[in-house]
This record gives C-alpha cells, sequence and structure tokens, in this order.
C-alpha cells in the first residue's frame, strides 16, 4: 500500500479567507469526515488504471501558452477556448510574440471567449511583465505566478501542477463536486477543498489527483444529472442521490 500523504497542511495550517462565487458557501450543516485512507488508496487506484497519464484538456505547446490557455478559460469552456487558442498561438506562442500582436489583434481571436477584451488586457500585461520580471521565463512560485494580470490561485495551481509537476491542486467547480460528493475531500469553500485534497488523497497520486476529479467530474459525476451507473468507483461512493 502506498505511504499515506504526509501534508504542511496537517500542522496548524493558519486559516485562508472564505472564496466568494457559487463554489463559495455550502449548507451550514456538518461536513462529513472523509473517506478512510484505504478507500482513498482504491479510488486513485482505480482513476490510475483506467487513466495513468491524465492531462488538461486544454491545448499548449509550453508553459507560456498553458498560462495563457488556463487565464482564458475563465468563464469559458476547454472547447471553445482550444477554438480560439489555435490560431493565437500559431501567431504567438511567447509572450515576445504576444507583445509584438498587440491587444487588438487579440482581440480578434478571442473574440469567442468570455471577456474577452479584459482577456486580452490581461495577457497584454503579463506578456510584459514576464519579460520585465523574469526574462520571460514562466515562473515556479505561486506567488509570482498570482502578481500576474488575470492570474489567480487556480490558475496558478494548473501551471504549477502541469510545467513543475508540483502537487498543486487547483479546484474548479468539477473537483469541488466531486470531493465533496464522494467524501474524498469534504470542504465548504474552494481552499478547504484543496487543503482536504493536500491532507487525505495518498501520496501517489497527489500531482494527478486534480486531473482525475475534473475529469471525473467533467464526464461522469456531472451536476444536474451523475452518470453514476458508468462510475468506476459507484461501490465506493457514499453520495445518496446516485442515478440508475
Amino acid at each position: 500500500m502506498p505511504p499515506r500523504l504526509s501534508s504542511r497542511a496537517r500542522l496548524n495550517p493558519a486559516p485562508r479567507p472564505a472564496m466568494r462565487g457559487r463554489m463559495a458557501a455550502l449548507p451550514s450543516r456538518r461536513l462529513p469526515p472523509p473517506l478512510p485512507y484505504a478507500a482513498q488508496v482504491e479510488i486513485f487506484s482505480r482513476f490510475e488504471g483506467a487513466e495513468p497519464a491524465p492531462e488538461t484538456e486544454l491545448e499548449y505547446s509550453n508553459a507560456f501558452t498553458l498560462l495563457v490557455a488556463v487565464a482564458l478559460s475563465a468563464q469559458s469552456t476547454d472547447i471553445g477556448v482550444n477554438r480560439a487558442t489555435r490560431a493565437l498561438f500559431e501567431a504567438a506562442d511567447t509572450p515576445q510574440a504576444m507583445l509584438a500582436l498587440g491587444e487588438e489583434a487579440m482581440i480578434e481571436h478571442i473574440r469567442t471567449l468570455g471577456l474577452f477584451r479584459q482577456k486580452a488586457k490581461n495577457v497584454i500585461r503579463l506578456s510584459a511583465l514576464l519579460i520585465e520580471r523574469h526574462g520571460g521565463v514562466v515562473p515556479s512560485s505561486r506567488a509570482a505566478l498570482m502578481a500576474l494580470p488575470g492570474v489567480g490561485r487556480k490558475t496558478a495551481n494548473v501551471v504549477l501542477n502541469a510545467i513543475w509537476g508540483l502537487p498543486a491542486q487547483a479546484v474548479d467547480t468539477h473537483i469541488f463536486r466531486v470531493a465533496n460528493r464522494t467524501h474524498i475531500a469534504p470542504g465548504r469553500d474552494v481552499e478547504a477543498v484543496e487543503r482536504a485534497v493536500e491532507d487525505n488523497v495518498p501520496a501517489f497520486a497527489q500531482t494527478r489527483a486534480h486531473h482525475w476529479l475534473i475529469l471525473h467530474g467533467r464526464h461522469i459525476c456531472q451536476a444536474r444529472r451523475p452518470r453514476c451507473p458508468d462510475c468506476l468507483i459507484r461501490d465506493l461512493c457514499p453520495y445518496p442521490e446516485k442515478t440508475q
């Protein structure tokens, strides 16, 4: 059996402010305890057996294009982002090339995405700051990433995980739902779920957990009607409203 994860979050973590938005608050009833460690190992072993090397569904060719793609994905689907960025990244796949392309030209590439004007402004500004502060290289520090325009904690965690191989958990609406339905990592808000994943998911799964949970939420454990008959962890899931 893989060793139990020893997490920094067990050592009296400092409280973090609750995030706002539709994932910010569950009802005030008491949260269930996380699934036992043996069940967590079994769940993530099954995920690993089905998909040993899960990856983001966003298309990218380097750290910069991943950073841009994730920043553009807010209030947009991965399919929509990929459709917009294919031509964009052919035209500009480095901070220098993006600056040369300019904001107005970028707007034409991403006009189909929500908040496209603000997103274009942010990408041009973050491209300039990457050159100014980091020599055009995407940094490996969460703080440095979050200091860039349009880059929040989730975007930073995606980059830290996918590019630098760190066990950073990018909790989106899919992970939040799956973590609470399955009791893998119960939490009332996004950062509580992030800490619960760090605390409870086995060590062997930490760098891949967020990919598995996103894919499971997107394709199986869907919001309105989960596909429980097709779920490979159905027998381990305590969700009381399973579909038939």
